[in-house]
């Protein structure tokens, strides 16, 4: 349908033009003359100009309907996708919240976690798509059904027909004009003549008034389009980026609290120290309970001498697990109170009573009083 316009009007404006020539060549003398020509140079700039902007307002009108459209494509796919996350969501959570695992609770923590971390990024997603709607989709779809690009294309289509018209009047009087000339002093035909050509006067009038307010109206349209049309695309991108910037935030924290649970259950198991053996798999301390027991056996069956106090040098670190047990650094000294069965010993060190790995010590008979200050 628009090749049939262009064509349509290229033929125009080679029909005016080639009137034009006949017009010139035997309109010179007697009646009319150029200035009944109604393709002047400024009329057919005028018209030019309107077509230009027709072209430009229809293009542009065509992007905002396509752009609303997409938009409102994506809301409908982005809404299932948020229906579907927030159920993963609600998923996750239960999962978290029931902790049927009996060996652990580490996957519950990463699906609270998780699931925690899915319903905000779905709350941004809906927000996402909410700014869509109201700031992009809305203000283009009314001005795509505005009145002003319809008022602007209403006048331009009436300044098209009004030229069509003045056309058809110029080749009346051109007519006219040639039977003045084959019967010169008929005062009927002189009469209906001048009454041809002050009708063109009108209409030329009126069409150069026409095609200004057309040209001003579909200006002003044009500027509208590309002004209002560059702030919507804009806002989309801006709200896009918000909505990105967002959920990176939210999948940054939660990664880095999955990884600590990762690292937690899968760090392997501290190495011994180089030095004495001791088995990994050493047992707890035992009681107070248990030691006395032990001892008070020993000191019934005369085997006393493990019960004497005695200093020992620590020569391996070792770090406390639990609040009855001390924590000894290499060159450490620690008073010696009871030995266990099991490879533990209870003592004191730092003025802190508590067990420790008899094999991380060395016995020492001799010690400088300072450093026997020290142990308390």
């Amino acid at each position: 349908m628009e090749a049939i316009r262009k064509q349509a009007t290229k033929l125009r404006e080679q029909v005016a033009r080639q009137q034009q020539a006949v017009l010139k060549q035997f309109g010179a003398g007697g009646y009319g003359g150029s200035d009944n020509i109604i393709t002047d140079e400024a009329e057919l700039h005028q018209h030019q100009k309107l077509e230009k902007l027709y072209i430009s307002t229809r293009a542009g009108k065509h992007f905002q309907r396509d752009i609303v459209r997409g938009v409102e494509g994506y809301i409908v796919t982005g809404s299932k996708q948020v229906e579907i996350g927030t159920k993963l969501s609600e998923d996750s959570r239960k999962y978290g919240a029931e902790n049927t695992c009996t060996s652990g609770n580490t996957l519950s923590k990463a699906a609270l976690n998780y699931g925690r971390a899915r319903a905000q990024m779905e709350k941004e997603r809906g927000n996402m798509l909410k700014a869509l709607g109201t700031q992009v989709a809305e203000p283009l779809r009314a001005m795509v059904m505005g009145a002003p690009l319809e008022d602007a294309r209403h006048l331009a289509q009436r300044y098209d027909r009004m030229r069509q018209e003045a056309e058809a009047q110029a080749i009346e009087v051109f007519k006219r004009q040639a039977r003045v000339r084959e019967t010169p002093g008929n005062a009927e035909i002189t009469m209906k003549l001048e009454a041809a050509e002050a009708k063109l006067q009108d209409l030329k009038s009126n069409m150069a008034t026409m095609g200004k307010e057309a040209a001003a109206a579909m200006a002003a349209v044009e500027a509208q389009q590309q002004r209002l049309t560059l702030q919507r695309l804009i806002a989309m991108v801006e709200a896009e980026r918000a909505y990105h910037q967002r959920v990176l935030q939210i999948l940054d924290q939660l990664e880095g609290e999955m990884i600590l649970e990762r690292q937690r259950i899968e760090a392997p198991p501290t190495p011994p120290p180089p030095g004495p053996s001791v088995d990994n798999a050493m047992p707890p301390p035992p009681s107070y309970e248990e030691v006395n027991g032990v001892f008070a056996s020993q000191a019934h069956n005369g085997s006393t001498d493990s019960m004497g106090y005695f200093l020992g040098e620590v020569m391996h670190p070792y770090l406390a697990e639990s609040d009855v047990e001390l924590n000894l650094s290499v060159g450490d000294y620690v008073v010696v109170r009871k030995v266990s069965n099991n490879g533990w010993a209870e003592g004191e060190c730092k003025g802190k009573a508590g067990w420790f790995p008899f094999g991380y010590i060395e016995r020492r008979e001799r010690v400088l009083a300072s450093k026997v200050a020290e142990v308390f």
